[in-house]
């Protein structure tokens, strides 16, 4: 997933020109957004999509004859394909969601409730973002079902042994994160899914991470649900996808009920509709998945392998450079990691380190990340995190080290 380094093809400044808000200052400084973990910046590419459903074919799909509606429906069935496309699916396994967490609350809302049951156990991992977390703790309380999470190593990787350990006979779900947004470690989900499917289990990932940081074949992993969020991969906030294997999701009841989930429907009974419409009830954010589409296409075109190890030179770059300032502490430095930084400064609070990079252009990202029980692992309420994406550059690592040593000078 990440090459040792990036080909000579790779073009930074020209990726840097198809986003507008980089040419911008704060503070009278230029602009060094390192808080792509949190959301990317979107390119004109993106933003052109949007506005132009908007100018020419706006309206409601898959209800209308009319022409602006059949349009309209073309351009956001041709989304979904972009997206199984991009995921290496099958269509009819593309459901739109608002994102990673809506995902993952329909997978536990609508397998969970029918496959779970009292006694049955669900396992996660210490490393998990919230959104991974708080959806299964949900599902246990309604089942009577068992949460185990599997400890994290103290350089931040996934302990297998001990995952391996509480994979048993009882597990129905294995839920687990791709990368890890606090951390940047990178899991080995194929052999995760192979440990699950030995016992029976289903395998579910939170893909936010994963999917903006090179090729994803959901297939080659052999995961049954894969979830992303289109603000984490240069696309619109409010959308997202999850991929579910077809096969489960024929068999699941509907999570919501309402217009485009049903066949039809009398006081008596509904009929509901196919996967995976029966997953949409209403209205969905059509702009956003048109968005969302001409983002996965921006991400094949500049290209997901040189993407990757553009931003693997960059993280080895940013390791080697934060490791000379004086009092930092690296928060998670597993061997197989992702392009997320994060520390802490030895004497001074995160957020305070977040307020003085601002004031110097720097944008980073401070707490707990949605992450607070691996905050907890580690010994620390929050952590300071610069975390990478296509367009950053060496120069802007640079630009946050020097920030740091005022943050430095201001706390001596």
């Amino acid at each position: 997933m990440t090459p040792a380094a990036p080909p000579h093809t790779y073009d930074v400044t020209a990726v840097r020109a198809d986003f507008p808000i980089l040419a911008r200052e704060v503070n009278g400084k230029p602009l060094v957004y390192l808080d792509n973990a949190a959301t990317t910046q979107r390119p004109e590419a993106v933003v052109n999509a949007i506005a132009d459903f908007y100018r020419t074919s706006n309206s409601n799909v898959h209800r209308g004859v009319h022409r602006l509606s059949q349009e309209a429906t073309e351009l956001f069935e041709a989304a979904r394909t972009t997206m199984a496309r991009f995921l290496g699916a099958d269509t009819h396994e593309i459901v739109f969601t608002r994102g990673t967490t809506e995902g993952i609350n329909l997978v536990a809302a609508a397998y969970g409730r029918a496959n779970v049951g009292a006694g049955d156990e669900i396992v996660v991992s210490r490393m998990e973002h919230h959104a991974n977390i708080v959806p299964w703790q949900l599902l246990c309380e309604q089942t009577g079902a068992r949460l185990r999470v599997a400890p994290i190593t103290d350089d931040g990787a996934l302990d297998m042994d001990a995952l391996a350990g509480l994979i048993g006979e009882r597990t129905k779900i294995v839920a687990v994160g791709h990368i890890s947004n606090a951390l940047g470690t990178i899991n080995p989900i194929q052999e995760i899914a192979r440990l699950a499917h030995a016992v029976g289990a289903i395998i579910v990932v939170d893909g936010a991470q994963g999917a903006p940081h090179g090729h994803v074949d959901v297939r080659a992993l052999d995961v049954d649900f894969y979830a992303l969020s289109g603000h984490k991969m240069y696309g619109p906030t409010g959308i997202g996808v999850v991929y579910g294997r077809k096969t489960l999701l024929d068999a699941m009841p509907p999570w919501q009920g309402g217009g485009d989930m049903i066949r039809s429907v009398t006081f008596e009974k509904t009929t509901y509709n196919d996967a995976p419409f029966r997953f949409e009830a209403g209205t969905p954010n059509i702009a956003g998945a048109i968005g969302l589409a001409a983002a996965a296409d921006y991400l094949r075109d500049v290209g997901l392998d040189a993407i990757a190890a553009h931003e693997a030179a960059l993280l080895e770059y940013g390791t080697a450079q934060l490791a000379k300032v004086e009092g930092l502490r690296m928060i998670g430095t597993a061997p197989h990691k992702a392009g997320v930084l994060g520390f802490v400064l030895e004497g001074i609070h995160p957020h305070d380190i977040g307020t003085i990079l601002d004031s110097e252009g720097v944008a980073v990202r401070t707490g707990h990340h949605c992450a607070q029980p691996v905050m907890e692992r580690f010994g620390v309420p929050a952590t300071a995190r610069a975390s990478l994406g296509l367009y950053n550059t060496p120069a802007e690592i640079d630009a946050l080290v020097a920030a740091l040593t005022k943050v430095r000078e201001v706390f001596a």
